[in-house]
């Protein structure tokens, strides 16, 4: 709920606690694919990655097919994150296989998306397409306003548009640095800490392999990030 509102640090403070505090591996394995979500959200793409591991170690030792479709899921999402679409791709069919076998019509959609963003990441626009309208669909039916939602705003978007592996948080954080906010006045903007919006801001100039927020608003508005 604290993401949904927008409050990553309370959401992050929370799902902190809650994992530090439990120990039973299959409770765990139902709380970190939020903490997979939080992290990627607040740019800590280790901490995701490192939750991932965990998840697919559990998967393992219980041999569920379920647990190995959230373990997929959250690699796919972090891959994608971390700007390795095709290793996104290959997490992604794996967690959309077992779902559809386990007929899970909305995490079916939920993968969908991710696999629409992974294929425009990779320059294939047509299946990228396929794949937002499919889960679009699926979003609509069940009633899922806010997937639906943030589906739309994916299909708005120019899809020639390259990301250049940013999140849509870190290109939100770009759009600001673009237009000169500071990092205090970005965090007040996105009720954000500061050292969250410091990290995305590290991690925006490391994809984008520049050293300062002129190079990074140069670079935006030469790709059309802005």
């Amino acid at each position: 709920m604290r993401l949904a509102e927008g409050n990553d640090d309370a959401a992050t403070a929370a799902i902190r606690r809650v994992v530090g505090e439990t120990t039973e591996p299959l409770k765990r394995a139902r709380l970190l694919p939020a903490y997979v979500k939080i992290m990627l959200d607040i740019g800590d793409i280790q901490e995701a990655r490192s939750a991932c591991r965990e998840l697919k170690e559990i998967s393992a030792r219980y041999e569920s097919g379920m647990l190995g479709a959230i373990s997929a899921h959250a690699e796919g999402a972090v891959e994608l994150a971390d700007g390795d679409a095709q290793a996104a791709l290959l997490a992604l069919r794996r967690a959309w296989q077992v779902w559809q076998e386990l007929e899970a019509p909305y995490e079916v959609a939920r993968v969908r998306v991710l696999l629409g963003l992974a294929c425009r990441a990779l320059g294939d626009d047509d299946t990228a397409a396929l794949e937002l309208e499919a889960a679009r669909g699926v979003f609509a039916q069940l009633g899922a306003a806010p997937d639906l939602a943030r589906v739309d705003s994916l299909r708005r978007r120019a899809p020639s548009v390259d990301d250049h592996g940013l999140t849509e948080r870190e290109l939100q954080v770009l759009s600001l640095v673009a237009s000169g906010e500071t990092n205090k006045a970005i965090a007040s903007e996105l009720v954000l800490s500061e050292r969250t919006v410091d990290r995305h801001v590290s991690n925006i100039f490391t994809k984008l392999d520049v050293s300062s927020r002129a190079a990074a608003t140069a670079y935006a508005y030469k790709h059309q990030l802005v």
